[in-house]
């Protein structure tokens, strides 16, 4: 079995593959090492024999997250590196590992999904970022945006009277509609926001290559963009496709 971990800067995201050709075993999303050993203990028949790992978090939590997996469970964990070119995709920053691993590994896929076709790739996490890969594999550049709970943090933080919960958040997205409450103004003003940065990446795209590419959308708020674009796929899993890729086990 294979435990793959995509470690972001709020939650870690993890998997486990089991067979020679990765079905799906078990899969969750947790908001500390602790939990996430909490998690894979509790999982029936678990016998993990490997583990690669993405993680945009500092050098010193990594080092100590993969300790206490090699630790647990006596396995070696591999990590994903930034790498100027891999699997035909070439990586478009000036200094190439300054480029968010997520990211990286998010290309890598979105153009081996893609199967030749130039790609745009959009990720809604706790940031938002889009990025544009050619039919050549050049990475183009891209952008990054707050994403949802970055806007709705900075407003809670810096305006007094924005106080509510989650389940007030489900259902003031229910709905586009001009909000009536505080709470549905927030959400909506940002879904409406996010939806413009969409609309907008794809005119971009539109003008580098016409109508001949593909859009992928990925990231925990995808659901809320997905409509805004009705030919994209969206891929959850986006991320540990081009973990496999970067990363692979023989």
């Amino acid at each position: 079995m294979i435990l793959e971990l995509d470690c972001g800067n709020s939650f870690i995201k993890w998997r486990v593959l089991s067979g020679a050709v990765g079905v799906l075993f078990s899969e969750g999303v947790v908001d500390s090492d602790q939990a996430l050993l909490g998690g894979l203990r509790t999982l029936d028949g678990l016998a993990l024999s490997k583990c690669r790992v993405v993680s945009v978090r500092t050098a010193e939590e990594t080092d100590a997250l993969t300790a206490i997996i090699e630790r647990e469970f006596g396995i070696s964990v591999v990590c994903a590196k930034s790498a100027r070119e891999m699997s035909g995709v070439k990586n478009g920053y000036e200094d190439y590992e300054r480029l968010g691993l997520d990211r990286w590994l998010a290309m890598l896929g979105g153009f081996h999904l893609a199967s030749g076709d130039a790609c745009l790739v959009l990720d809604f996490g706790t940031a938002v970022t889009a990025d544009f890969i050619a039919t050549n594999g050049e990475h183009l550049g891209g952008f990054i945006c707050p994403g949802m709970p970055l806007m709705r943090n900075q407003l809670r933080t810096h305006t007094r009277k924005i106080r509510y919960g989650d389940l007030a958040v489900e259902r003031a997205l229910s709905s586009n509609a001009p909000g009536r409450s505080t709470v549905e103004a927030v959400e909506r003003g940002c879904s409406l926001m996010l939806r413009g940065f969409v609309l907008t990446q794809l005119e971009l795209a539109r003008s580098y290559w016409g109508s001949e590419f593909s859009v992928f959308i990925t990231g925990g708020d995808a659901e809320l963009v997905a409509g805004v674009a009705p030919e994209a796929k969206v891929v959850p899993d986006l991320v540990f496709v081009g973990l496999a890729m970067a990363c692979p086990f023989t």
